[in-house]
């Protein structure tokens, strides 16, 4: 259980997971835009020499897309994962083990 600072009340689960999808967000949000702006300064700086710029704004865009991509994939797994043991039964008694049926020996070879 985790408890609030100035509340003393205990934190529902559902309030945390919206304080963890909120900055979760902003933290990406914020990465990308950084990004962003030391790209388009790179670009301002290097006065025209294409090649250069090329590859600056192709490594921010991998930053930017890499950086998204790997936010939206963890929140996914993590909001399947979360449905999954919320599903799952509650008792988790050990289930009896399946009888076991002797396996034929074949027959042993001839001798002639």
């Amino acid at each position: 259980m985790v408890l609030r600072d100035r509340e003393s009340k205990p934190m529902r689960e559902l309030d945390l997971e919206r304080y963890r999808a909120r900055y979760g967000l902003q933290a990406v949000l914020l990465s990308n835009l950084a990004i962003a702006v030391v790209a388009i300064f790179g670009v301002w700086r290097l006065d025209g020499d294409k090649s250069v710029i090329i590859g600056v704004l192709t490594a921010a865009f991998t930053a930017v897309s890499t950086m998204t991509t790997a936010y939206l994939g963890i929140k996914a797994v993590s909001n399947t994962a979360k449905a999954m043991a919320q599903a799952a039964p509650r008792d988790q008694s050990p289930q009896p083990a399946p009888p076991q049926t002797p396996t034929p020996t074949p027959p042993a070879p001839r001798n002639s």
